[in-house]
């Protein structure tokens, strides 16, 4: 399949910013770009977050496909609470769940195998509701790992106004990127980040007053707009960074914040370690003087740079590893301390990485998923055998 097409705004964007040296290219995007498998193409119809023509990547749509063929069962409404032992071994033998339609209805289900895939918040706060006497600390809690390293990556964004007159509106989720600093060179400080650029339409709307405080109506209105909106273009900048967790980093059970059946709901402080903390003001300044170059590179300007508040693209609290003692899980998300125990996705990433981990979280879980089918295809053709 081609890849979404650059918008007229991105092909100006793109030969503007690359005057600064820095190679860009189109963002890939989970949205086709032809009709595929059942879906629409993209249309830009500027909804995405609700895509009416069904061509961006949503997954109720691959879960009636698979309700329809009868590969998937889905409870809905349906809240697990508990993870149970069996009390030989440290096998998981059932999970504990409550209908919300009916919470005087105790539901257990028993499986072989039981996966969490339930992200980064709540995968770490149902193992740590599962504790029992001989896993005080919660299930898969040898380590004490669970609930650490929450991580994620920071992000500074900034306003940037170019010569050119641009169209607000067309495609507008779409944007240019490039990986130039995903390595760090050896040779200087560790700064590894990404780099994108969006369309903008800051202080280029149409203002019912101008700079004076006048009113501006009609034919006032539209000429004012007409003025900034096509002498001028704004894109907007961001940068995400990498940054490392501490280990007290974390996600904990808050005892004063319950929910209707009485757990405790989770509380999350990130918190970088001490090395990536005394990077912040060198990373901050590296990406602001690319923010600089770029707007530089064919007399445009930079407007206002932002900091992120927060971790972007959250992940950890189940980081995976070789080391059972500091770790969670192994590569495939298996737990160290319970054989049919998984943790797929987002929780297993030891750091947030310099882009957007999304496509990450994803192909761990595919190949969590690959590596229990082939468990089960080999312990099938060995009952057959």
């Amino acid at each position: 399949m081609q890849p979404m097409a650059l918008t007229y705004n991105l092909r100006v964007l793109k030969e503007h910013s690359e005057k600064s040296g820095i190679p860009f290219h189109g963002t890939p995007m989970a949205k086709n770009t032809r009709p595929y498998d059942g879906r629409n193409e993209c249309i830009r119809c500027k909804t995405c977050a609700i895509c009416p023509t069904g061509a961006r990547y949503s997954p109720d749509f691959t879960y009636k496909k698979l309700l329809s063929a009868k590969k998937l069962t889905l409870h809905d409404q349906t809240l697990v609470r508990r993870l149970v032992m069996d009390d030989k071994s440290a096998r998981i033998v059932a999970a504990q769940a409550v209908d919300r339609r009916d919470p005087s209805k105790q539901l257990e289900y028993r499986a072989r195998h039981f996966v969490l895939a339930s992200g980064y918040t709540w995968s770490p706060h149902l193992l740590l509701l599962s504790a029992n006497d001989r896993f005080p600390q919660g299930l898969a809690n040898k380590s004490g790992c669970v609930g650490r390293y929450m991580t994620g990556h920071g992000w500074v964004t900034a306003q940037m106004e170019v010569p050119h007159a641009i169209y607000p509106g067309m495609n507008e989720t779409h944007a240019l990127i490039s990986r130039k600093y995903f390595r760090c060179d050896p040779g200087k400080p560790f700064v590894r980040h990404d780099l994108r650029i969006w369309e903008s339409g800051a202080n280029r709307e149409p203002q019912l007053k101008d700079k004076q405080g006048n009113l501006l109506l009609g034919d006032d209105l539209l000429k004012d707009w007409r003025s900034r909106a096509t002498s001028k273009g704004t894109a907007r900048l961001r940068g995400y960074f990498d940054t490392h967790p501490d280990r007290e980093s974390r996600l904990t059970l808050d005892t004063s914040n319950r929910n209707a059946f009485e757990d405790p709901m989770p509380k999350i402080a990130h918190r970088m370690d001490s090395a990536a903390q005394s990077r912040m003001p060198g990373t901050r300044q590296h990406i602001v003087d690319v923010f600089e170059s770029l707007a530089k590179a064919n007399n445009g300007k930079l407007l206002r740079v932002t900091d992120g508040p927060y971790q972007d693209h959250p992940a950890g609290g189940c980081r995976m590893g070789t080391d059972p003692a500091e770790s969670v899980t192994d590569s495939f998300g298996r737990t160290h301390d319970h054989e049919n125990l998984l943790v797929v996705g987002a929780p297993t990433l030891p750091t947030g990485g310099c882009t957007n981990g999304t496509l990450t979280f994803v192909a761990l879980t595919l190949r969590s998923a690959d590596k229990l089918s082939e468990e089960y295809r080999i312990a099938g053709s060995a009952r057959k055998g």
